[in-house]
């Protein structure tokens, strides 16, 4: 097998018992890095240390991962203007934050029967959200439900950076700097002598 040392250095082709002999002698292991190799190829190296390097990388790089998560939002033909821009906002909402989100449509007895009221209403929704998102899968009739499913635009935008702007921003207002002000300054305490009821 060829064995590889703990600094790098190539040291040669060697014997099970002499590259086990001399990882031991250097108080390491000798691990197998390359089976399918020929010859196989080993290292001389702290496993113990190798493998809470690995598990730190991995860990790394699950931090580094998006978690997209898919939202659900619910429409129905007869819904009500105040209704509609609600759950507009919520779509804005969660594609803003970097969600899918499937927008479906509830047919109720004889709205079947005028499934363009369902398409037009999912248009409209379309209209709306098109600065934050685009539309993955195209509205489609399933059963007494329309589908389509939608995606952000752009990448999703922190909460921390949303909050630290709103912080800095109440800190130039100069009506908040006044009421602080109010709020810091000393308060004067003046005792009234008691008047007794005689």
């Amino acid at each position: 097998m060829r064995v590889i040392g703990p600094d790098g250095a190539q040291l040669g082709i060697k014997t099970v018992p002499d590259a086990l002999a001399l990882a031991r002698e250097i108080d390491l292991d000798l691990v197998e890095v390359a089976p399918l190799a020929n010859p196989p190829v080993c290292r001389i190296m702290d496993y113990g240390k190798f493998r809470y390097e690995e598990s730190q990388r991995a860990r790394e790089a699950r931090k580094k991962t998006a978690h997209v998560t898919v939202k659900e939002v619910k429409f129905r033909p007869k819904i009500g203007r105040g209704d509609f821009d609600t759950k507009v906002r919520h779509v804005q909402g969660f594609l803003a934050e970097g969600h899918k989100v499937k927008v479906s449509l509830q047919f109720r007895g004889r709205e079947m029967a005028h499934p363009e009221l369902g398409s037009k209403i999912l248009d409209e929704v379309i209209e709306k959200i098109l600065s934050v998102g685009k539309v993955e899968t195209q509205a489609r009739l399933e059963g007494r439900s329309m589908t389509m499913v939608l995606v952000p635009d752009k990448k999703p935008v922190k909460k921390e950076k949303a909050a630290t702007a709103v912080e800095s921003e109440v800190d130039v207002n100069p009506a908040v700097e006044i009421e602080t002000a109010l709020e810091t300054a000393p308060i004067e305490v003046i005792e009234t002598p008691a008047v007794s009821e005689e």
